[in-house]
């Protein structure tokens, strides 16, 4: 499938080395203000090649709309959007023409569609998912509009990590790290893998604030569902967690339920989503990248044939592409919530007359 959402909808489209990339939103109602200066900085956020710590790739990620606005608003019809790679080295990748690479999905995308698309990965390459920013920054000004905020930070590299996020530090992080304290550390845990020729993980921390009691459809599309199949959708993220996640399973019922005051809940340890409905708090999400499996190392493998090899890649790639990927997080998230926003209107008879009455 290449579409996300029900009632917020995006279909991307592309490849890494193809001419462009790009994505159709649709569901987006008419009125709203596009801010295309956003939704660029949006995109920048995400680019390569911006510091030592990513890839070498340079691309500008220009995004161009091609429908569904008109004089600065969206007209209710799909909003289309496309940006055009500009800095393929396809010829990088030639070594590799007939061999399946580790840690890739070279080897089942082969067996699954019978074609094989070595040019970085084609459809299956982590650039598609500059058209899932693009989306997002829709999505996002939605939220705005709302006064939901959606933010995100690199909590921990290669096991250096902290419990203390800054959101606001993280904007000004060249890695997006949450703790200035670590975040040193945590740039020579990156450089030194990549002096290595090798890669490493790491964990983005998402957080949405504001969110209104009662997003989330219960049984089959409850929120926390919908959150983890956007973050599980991403290259690379191999665990999601909500709230103390995993921590949880190893807590009391007597600690882990969430008091609840006049004032609101006084603990969150749910991370904002009981039942599958979001309860009013912040909504915090942890997303768990594995290592890049793009390395300079020589390694087994097998080519179309089945016949045992070895390999030394070539190219360009990021060292932890969690950096980049806490970026797509966000994105996901927002897309999410505008979807169970939409979704949520016809839940009361009493939210359908204040339309039509």
């Amino acid at each position: 499938m290449n579409t996300f959402g029900q009632r917020f909808r995006f279909t991307t489209f592309g490849e890494s080395h193809g001419k462009a990339l790009g994505c159709i939103v649709d569901g987006v109602p008419a009125g709203l203000k596009i801010d295309e200066a956003f939704i660029q900085r949006e995109m920048d956020r995400r680019k390569p090649g911006k510091t030592k710590y990513e890839t070498g790739r340079k691309e500008s990620d220009t995004i161009e709309i091609l429908s569904g606005v008109f004089e600065g608003l969206s007209t209710g019809t799909p909003i289309e959007m496309i940006l055009f790679n500009e800095n393929q080295k396809s010829r990088d990748y030639s070594n590799i023409k007939d061999l399946f690479r580790p840690g890739h999905a070279d080897f089942t995308y082969f067996h699954k569609y019978g074609i094989r698309d070595y040019r970085g990965g084609g459809r299956s390459s982590a650039r598609e998912t500059s058209a899932r920013v693009a989306a997002g920054a829709i999505a996002k000004l939605i939220l705005q509009q709302l006064n939901i905020n959606v933010q995100s930070g690199i909590s921990e590299v290669g096991g250096i990590g902290s419990l203390d996020y800054d959101f606001e530090y993280a904007k000004k992080s060249e890695i997006f790290s949450l703790d200035s304290t670590i975040e040193q550390k945590q740039k020579e845990m990156i450089l030194k893998s990549l002096n290595e020729h090798d890669s490493i993980g790491g964990v983005a921390v998402i957080k949405a604030s504001n969110v209104p009691v009662g997003l989330g459809e219960p049984m089959y599309h409850k929120l926390d569902g919908q959150i983890a199949s956007a973050m599980m959708g991403l290259n690379a993220v191999k665990g999601v967690e909500i709230g103390d996640g995993c921590v949880s399973s190893r807590s009391k019922g007597s600690l882990n339920n969430d008091p609840i005051s006049p004032q609101g809940f006084e603990t969150n340890h749910s991370g904002g989503i009981l039942g599958g409905i979001s309860n009013g708090d912040e909504i915090v999400v942890k997303v768990y990248f594995k290592p890049t499996p793009s390395i300079f190392h020589e390694q087994k493998t097998v080519d179309v044939h089945n016949n045992a090899t070895v390999y030394n890649l070539k190219g360009r790639h990021d060292p932890c592409v969690a950096i980049r990927g806490s970026v797509v997080c966000e994105s996901m998230m927002s897309a999410v919530l505008v979807d169970m926003l939409l979704l949520n209107m016809n839940s009361k008879m009493e939210y359908i007359q204040k339309i039509y009455k």
